[in-house]
């Protein structure tokens, strides 16, 4: 399979972004503020649902005797901690301030880059897309995921400005990456590329429900964004290591309970 076909998805992701962006760069700054900050309740609120129906993957797992909800905290948790003492949130403003530096984006550059980016690489299209592509060469569901990006894309950049497209590097990046080594990795440890098979394994599962309680925590940001109340975010760039941590719960648990 040739890399161009592992990668197509991807591809056609960034694609989505930067165009999202460019639209929503030229219809959003002829709108009025009000209606701007509406725009961006209105994505908060689909934001909210998409993560709602995410964290609902936590009910499809169990560790031996524990709840997936139960991981999924301990994994947040300990994510956090680790996250703080790390500084991931401080890294990704400092990323998105050196990015606004050297390309002179203007206004709120890193808020839109850091929210955009977390949104677009945070959930289980992106994990499930990726090992499709990359085993199988088959992009349909990062396509399917695109069009959402898409749509987001145009409503934050509109809010935010030219940092939501540089996010693009970021999905470039996540995804591009999870598809290259999907085929060194994917087949033995998640049980081939059969989107049914991927959907049901508990390691995606667990890492889908612990990705929809961040994508909350971005909901709520963009509604507090809407609101005029930023300053009250959730630090949710710190809870990013919870990702890595919650299929090492369950892996853990479940040896022990064997």
């Amino acid at each position: 399979m040739s890399l161009l076909t592992q990668l197509s998805g991807t591809f056609v992701n960034v694609a989505a972004v930067l165009l999202g962006t460019l639209l929503g760069l030229t219809i959003g700054g002829r709108l009025p503020e009000r209606t701007q900050r509406t725009l961006l309740q209105t994505l908060s609120l689909v934001t909210l649902f998409i993560g709602l129906d995410m964290a609902g993957s936590l009910n499809r797992v169990q560790g031996g005797a524990v709840p997936g909800v139960i991981l999924a905290l301990i994994s947040l948790a300990a994510g956090a901690v680790i996250g703080e003492a790390l500084g991931v949130e401080e890294a990704l403003e400092r990323l998105g301030q050196t990015l606004k530096r050297r390309f002179r984006g203007g206004g709120r550059f890193t808020e839109g880059f850091v929210a955009a980016s977390l949104l677009f690489c945070v959930g289980p299209m992106t994990v499930i897309g990726g090992l499709q592509n990359g085993l199988t060469g088959d992009s349909s569901t990062y396509v399917l995921k695109s069009t959402l990006d898409g749509i987001a894309a145009l409503a934050l950049a509109g809010a935010y400005g030219i940092g939501v497209g540089f996010s693009a590097l970021t999905v470039l990046l996540v995804q591009g990456g999870i598809s290259l080594l999907a085929g060194t990795f994917a087949a033995g440890l998640l049980g081939g590329a059969d989107p049914q098979v991927l959907k049901t394994n508990p390691y995606v599962l667990l890492i889908t429900g612990a990705g929809g309680l961040t994508i909350i925590g971005i909901s709520w940001n963009l509604m507090l964004a809407g609101l005029g109340f930023e300053d009250r975010r959730v630090r949710v760039g710190s809870l990013l290591p919870a990702l890595l941590l919650a299929p090492l719960a369950l892996w853990a648990v479940t040896r022990l309970g064997g």
